[in-house]
C-alpha cells in the first residue's frame, strides 16, 4: 500500500532536518584513507555508528576457503584486504513488512598523483554544494545515506517494520569478495538496495570483470649485444596487441547485444599497471602487465578466462621468442560474472515512484560497463537488487566530488522506498 502523503512529507522533512548531520558524518568517513587494506579504522567507526543506533552487531573476517569454493569467488592475493565485514541488524517489534539488505562498500581506489588534485584527496572539503575527496561519491555518500535513512525515521518516532541488514563491505573495487562474504554468511532478504554512485539512475545490468597479470621473462644482455638477448617488455607488448584484437572481437559481438549494444565500446581492456626491467642499458629480463577486462552478462568468468588464455597461447605459438619462453597468466583479482536485473518487480516500482515524487521526473534505467556488488544478490539469491544513488564526478580519477543536493534527493527517495517496502512501526513498547 502506498505511503500516506502526510507520512511521506514527514519523512522528507526529517531527511532535510538531518541533512547537515548527514553531511558531517560523510565528511568524517571521506577523511579516512580507505584504500585497499587500509579500511580497518573506518570500519571500526562504521561499527560504532551502527551500534550506537541500537543495531544488533556482527563483525567477521572473510572466509577465504568458502569464497574459493564458490563460483562467484575471486582470487585472494597478497594485497587482498583483511578488513572484516560489518553488519548492523535492525529487528522490528513485529515482522509485518518485507526484509531488506542495505549495502555500502568502504574501499576506494588509489588517489594517483596527489599533485594532480586541486585539494588533498582526503580533506573532505565542502564548497559550493560539492563534497570533495576520494570516495566522496564512490561510495561514501551513499554509504552514510543508509544511516541517514534510519535516522530520519527515528526522528519522527518510527522504524522499519521488517528486518533490515545494514552491511559495510570491502573489496568492491578489487574482487567483489566482501559482498560475497556477506552472502555466504547467510544474510538474505526480500530485496537489496545498494546506494552506489549511479548518477540518479537505476542500473539494470553490469558486466563481468576479470583482473589478470601477464608475466614475461626475457633474456638480459648489454644493449651493445641487444640482438643476442630478448626484451621482455617488447614481448609483453606483443601480447597486449593480441589482447587488443580479442577486445575488438568482443566489442564487435557486443554491438548486437540487446542491453549493451547502444554503448560505444562497452567491453574495455585496460592496461592498468606495467613494470619491468632493471636498468636502461640492460635488455630487460622481466615484465609484468596488470590488466582488467570486461565481458557481457551470461558469459562465465571461467569461459572468459579460457578465451584470454587461448588468445595469449595463439600469439605465443607464432612468436619466435615466446614459443620457447611462454608467458605466465595469473588471475589476481576480479573473476566475476555480469548480471541482469529484469524489470517489472514490485521493489523497482516502489523505488521508481519514490524517485519521481522527489525529483519530479521518471526514474531512468541504464546498464553499466563496470562491476557492481549487485551481481552477488542478483545471481546467487535471485533477489531483486536495486543499484541506485547520487550524482558526482571524478570517480577513479582526480578531484572526485559528490553533488550534495543529489545526495539529499536520493536519500529522500530511498527513505520513502524503505518506509513503503519494509513498512513502519512506532519505536518503543
Amino acid at each position: 500500500m502506498p505511503l500516506d502523503p502526510a507520512l511521506s512529507q514527514r519523512i522528507l522533512d526529517a531527511v532535510d532536518a538531518g541533512f547537515e548531520a548527514q553531511v558531517a558524518l560523510t565528511r568524517t568517513l571521506v577523511s579516512y584513507d580507505t584504500t585497499r587494506g587500509n579500511e580497518h579504522a573506518a570500519q571500526d567507526w562504521v561499527f560504532r555508528q551502527y551500534r550506537d543506533r541500537g543495531l544488533a552487531m556482527e563483525r567477521f573476517a572473510m572466509d577465504e576457503a568458502a569464497i574459493a569454493r564458490h563460483p562467484g569467488g575471486s582470487a585472494f592475493s597478497e594485497t587482498h584486504s583483511k578488513t572484516p565485514i560489518v553488519v548492523g541488524i535492525h529487528r522490528p517489534r513485529q515482522e509485518t513488512g518485507r526484509s531488506l539488505i542495505l549495502q555500502g562498500h568502504l574501499d576506494v581506489v588509489p588517489t594517483g598523483p596527489v599533485d594532480m588534485w586541486s585539494r588533498p584527496p582526503f580533506s573532505a572539503e565542502v564548497e559550493d554544494g560539492w563534497l570533495h575527496g576520494r570516495g566522496a561519491i564512490d561510495m561514501k555518500s551513499g554509504h552514510v545515506s543508509m544511516i541517514a535513512i534510519l535516522d530520519a525515521l527515528r526522528a519522527i518516532g518510527l522504524q522499519p517494520a521488517a528486518t533490515v541488514y545494514v552491511q559495510s563491505v570491502v573489496e568492491e573495487e578489487s574482487t567483489g569478495n566482501g559482498a560475497l562474504a556477506a552472502h555466504l554468511r547467510g544474510y538474505k532478504a526480500d530485496a537489496a538496495l545498494i546506494p552506489e554512485s549511479m548518477q540518479e539512475v537505476l542500473v539494470r545490468a553490469g558486466v563481468g570483470v576479470m583482473w589478470f597479470q601477464v608475466k614475461v621473462r626475457g633474456i638480459p644482455v648489454h644493449v651493445r649485444e641487444m640482438g643476442a638477448g630478448s626484451n621482455a617488455i617488447d614481448a609483453a607488448w606483443r601480447i597486449v596487441g593480441a589482447l587488443r584484437e580479442m577486445e575488438a572481437r568482443w566489442n564487435e559481438a557486443a554491438a548486437c547485444d540487446p542491453l549493451f549494444g547502444h554503448i560505444d565500446h562497452p567491453l574495455n581492456l585496460n592496461i592498468g599497471k606495467i613494470a619491468g626491467g632493471d636498468w636502461a642499458s640492460s635488455v630487460p629480463a622481466w615484465c609484468t602487465v596488470d590488466c582488467r577486462i570486461s565481458y557481457l552478462p551470461g558469459k562465465s568468468a571461467d569461459a572468459a578466462e579460457a578465451e584470454i588464455r587461448a588468445c595469449v597461447e595463439a600469439l605465443t605459438r607464432g612468436d619466435r621468442f615466446l614459443s620457447n619462453n611462454p608467458p605466465e597468466i595469473v588471475v589476481n583479482g576480479f573473476h566475476t560474472e555480469g548480471f541482469v536485473q529484469e524489470p517489472g518487480t514490485e521493489a523497482e516500482a516502489i523505488l521508481a515512484a519514490a524517485h519521481e515524487s522527489v525529483f519530479g521526473a521518471p526514474l531512468r534505467t541504464e546498464v553499466t560497463p563496470a562491476y557492481l556488488d549487485a551481481r552477488v544478490y542478483a545471481l546467487y539469491d535471485r533477489m531483486t537488487t536495486l543499484c541506485y544513488g547520487p550524482a558526482g564526478d571524478g570517480i577513479h580519477g582526480v578531484d572526485e566530488r559528490a553533488d550534495l543536493e543529489s545526495v539529499r534527493r536520493c536519500t529522500k527517495a530511498m527513505a520513502l522506498f524503505v518506509a513503503e517496502w519494509c513498512g513502519v512501526e512506532p519505536i518503543g513498547g
